[in-house]
């Protein structure tokens, strides 16, 4: 152990690590769980301070041999070591100091180590121009815009299943239902149609609200003043981070706004919440569907996945959607704990970006994954029960709508009830009475008219499903 000193006094730091007394007192202080910041974010700020360094000797502010060493530790880290030292907690106080002067901490022990006899300081050297009111929210918007891709192709990879399926089932017929009763006849071409619909909404939204995440304030230092931070340094900086970091990033047009204000964070959580939303609605509809084996709407076939009871012999419960209905529980709750972080901010800063943080990118990879096994695991294996969805059809008044513009609202609802206490099909019924001729019946319980619309054909979906282009 050896001693280290702030302004709050000496502390004891361990001598086999490269954090130093900053680090240590958020051990000690923000000890709530096990979790650290995110390796996302610490990776955004190595990147930060990498282009920091680059900047700073460019513009005299920093010497040649420091910048270099400086460098070289950063990508030390950045390649995976010393990854154990970066072990700043998740939730803390202090804005993200601690993740701030963990990474300088790190950094500067590191690029010492390389070299015997220059001293590098964390403050003065590591975080030269800068300030954790700057750095922070850049790394978060950075570690937000790494996490997306994979959750956009995952949305996509979706659509196209989805698409796939309208193509296979076009033309199934199957009783519509509102509000849980029996309504008008459609196709589960039109069915899963509608949900590729509803995704490719949610694609628009999460692209939309990534946009703002671009804008940062980088050079901005403690309130957005830029205070502190050389010309050339507020000038040059962003274009140097997207050279490292291979992001299109921009420098806001009001930095105190942006310094300030995390609206962004709550619009980006908002596409999520939305998109958790739909999920658990669709997730909701496959249980249904699927209910059964004997006594449910047993529309659908979910694959089966695993055993669904100790003690009922042979049940099987159709797990994947459950979980990504938990998914989507907690999206939508933490969504609740991010709007509430973003409204508790006061005056020139948010003190409270470290939960936003740490929920954003959680809904990114939870979201991710649910996504992802619900096609691998689900939809790449569902198939509908058309016998059960042709019966439920012929067996139910709901088709007798057809009738309305021939018989009138009142012929027809007599027309139904006598076909449920006889416990026969409406076309059986009306050709038995001989009331329409039998030609016509034929027509009008065809799928093109129970439907109103011409056979949905698979080049329609095979062209929208090609449109689904990765960006």
């Amino acid at each position: 152990m050896h001693y280290e000193e702030d302004c709050i006094g000496k502390l004891a730091v361990a001598d086999d690590v490269l954090y130093g007394i900053n680090t240590t007192r958020a051990l000690h202080n923000f000890n709530i769980t096990t979790e650290r910041t995110d390796s996302l974010i610490f990776q955004s700020m190595i990147q930060i301070k990498k282009a920091a360094a680059v900047v700073n000797h460019r513009g005299g502010t920093l010497a040649e041999q420091k910048a270099k060493l400086i460098v070289a530790a950063c990508n030390a880290v950045l390649l995976g070591q010393h990854q154990d030292d970066l072990v700043a907690p998740a939730i803390q106080g202090s804005a993200g100091t601690s993740v701030n002067m963990n990474v300088n901490e790190v950094i500067a022990k590191c690029a010492m180590r390389m070299a015997d006899g220059v001293t590098i300081l964390p403050n003065d050297d590591i975080n030269q121009c800068q300030s954790t009111n700057d750095t922070y929210p850049t790394a978060g918007k950075m570690a937000m815009l790494k996490a997306l891709p994979p959750l956009l192709q995952n949305i996509e990879k979706m659509v196209a299943v989805l698409l796939d399926l309208a193509d296979r089932y076009a033309n199934v017929l199957k009783v519509g239902r509102t509000q849980l009763e029996d309504a008008v006849p459609t196709v589960y071409g039109h069915t899963f149609h509608a949900y590729a619909s509803l995704f490719r909404r949610d694609l628009t939204r999460l692209r939309t609200a990534a946009e703002a995440l671009q804008q940062i304030n980088l050079g901005g230092t403690a309130i957005g003043t830029g205070l502190n931070a050389t010309d050339y340094y507020r000038t040059h900086v962003v274009e140097a981070l997207n050279g490292i970091s291979g992001l299109k990033l921009a420098l806001a047009d009001d930095m105190i706004d942006a310094t300030q204000n995390t609206d962004t964070y709550v619009a980006f959580s908002g596409a999520m919440k939305v998109l958790a939303v739909d999920l658990s609605k669709f997730c909701n509809d496959l249980r249904l569907l699927n209910s059964g084996p004997q006594a449910g709407f047993g529309e659908l076939r979910l694959p089966a996945k695993q055993a669904g009871s100790s003690i009922m012999p042979g049940k099987v419960n159709p797990v994947i959607p459950e979980v990504v209905n938990q998914v989507a529980f907690q999206v939508i709750g933490q969504d609740v704990t991010i709007g509430m972080a973003a409204e508790a901010g006061q005056l020139e800063l948010n003190a409270f970006e470290p939960i936003m943080f740490r929920d954003l990118l959680q809904n990114e990879r939870f979201l991710t994954q649910a996504i992802d096994t619900l096609v691998h695991n689900c939809l790449n294996g569902l198939t509908v029960n058309v016998e059960q969805c042709e019966k439920n059809v012929r067996h139910s008044a709901v088709s007798a709508t057809v009738l309305n513009p021939y018989l009138g609202y009142a012929q027809t609802t007599a027309l139904v009830k006598e076909a449920l206490a006889k416990q026969c099909d409406i076309q059986t019924l009306l050709k038995e009475k001989k009331i329409l001729a039998p030609d016509l019946v034929d027509r009008l319980f065809s799928p093109e008219v129970m439907t109103n619309q011409v056979p949905t054909t698979e080049s329609r979906f095979v062209a929208e499903r090609s449109s689904l282009q990765p960006r």
